[in-house]
């Protein structure tokens, strides 16, 4: 039977958050990490966001762990312990823990701890004999691995959903190298990556008709207010997604409608009419360049799985000898 952790906190989350929207306002252009998004709301409506018929990245990378689960859990090996940076809902996962054979535990990492806990709850109800042992942090900034029960025989890191898309080229491949103590000598990353492809698809996944990309986009500025002392009026701004192909990215921003002046723990940000908040890059691959940024970052590519479109790809790696 699975126990029944509760998730470990990094205590400098708050004071984190406020240095970087600081900086972020103060930057030219104003921006702050995509990171911030995902308190209990804006994770609940990433979850919303999932099920939108315009966002197909997390049905396809589905489809492609259900037609392959079995494939990559032979891959990754018996009694493997699986850890997620960025698990979310750990939906998709649900999939290959159910492959897996006999895991040593799943360890999801995500920097909402409330959600992170409702839904490591929820998967041990649906599997309870996985150990899931939840851990509330920020990934990119470290963490401890708890130790399961079970001896794991290998250590694999999940990390689908093509998160790695929100990090520049640079910080990519430092993320990947950041993953290879975690993995050890001999375990595995199994990496989601968004590819290339039309731009009417990849901007309508990002501006949908319901318009709850763009709550989840203002929700960043609600945020603010309720855990920074911010008086940002949400409405005095607008959603704003599109590809900049020369980057090979989607960006995501917050537009001010009108000149005006915001405060966030008693210091005063101008904002020009027009002038945009950057809140998210999502860079798209392609088969070659994840490869090749897998191998850059210390990591030997294995083996990738795509969909029948080539939307979106699956990609295996071990550490480079």
């Amino acid at each position: 039977m699975a126990t029944m952790s509760t998730p470990r906190r990094v205590e400098a989350g708050a004071s984190a958050f406020l240095a970087d929207v600081l900086a972020g306002l103060s930057a030219t252009p104003k921006a702050i990490a995509a990171k911030y998004f995902y308190d209990a709301n804006g994770s609940a409506l990433f979850d919303r966001i999932c099920t939108l018929p315009e966002y197909y990245p997390t049905r396809t990378e589905r489809a492609i762990l259900e037609a392959h689960a079995g494939e990559m859990a032979a891959a990754l090996g018996a009694r493997a312990l699986l850890i997620e940076p960025g698990a979310g809902s750990s939906e998709k996962t649900r999939v290959l823990l159910r492959a897996l054979e006999e895991p040593a535990a799943y360890v999801p990492v995500d920097i909402s701890a409330e959600h992170l806990e409702h839904s490591a709850q929820a998967l041990r109800a649906e599997l309870p004999h996985i150990e899931v042992l939840p851990v509330a942090a920020d990934f990119t900034a470290g963490f401890a691995v708890p130790r399961p029960q079970r001896q794991p025989l290998r250590r694999a890191v999940f990390f689908p959903g093509s998160t790695l898309g929100n990090f520049e080229p640079d910080a990519a491949r430092r993320l990947l190298a950041g993953f290879r103590p975690l993995a050890g000598r001999d375990g595995r990353l199994l990496l989601g990556v968004d590819l290339q492809k039309d731009i009417d698809v990849l901007e309508r996944a990002y501006d949908d008709a319901q318009g709850v990309t763009a709550q989840f986009n203002l929700n960043l500025l609600v945020r603010i207010n309720r855990e920074l002392g911010g008086n940002f009026d949400p409405a005095a701004f607008r959603h704003v997604a599109f590809y900049d192909r020369e980057r090979g990215r989607i960006e995501m921003h917050l537009e001010s409608r009108s000149d005006q002046v915001v405060s966030v723990a008693g210091r005063r940000f101008c904002f020009r009419a027009g002038e945009r908040l950057h809140t998210e890059s999502s860079y798209k691959y392609t088969p070659d360049s994840i490869a090749a940024l897998g191998t850059a970052a210390g990591w030997r590519p294995l083996r990738q799985w795509t969909d029948d479109r080539g939307w979106f790809a699956l990609a295996l790696f071990a550490p480079s000898l």
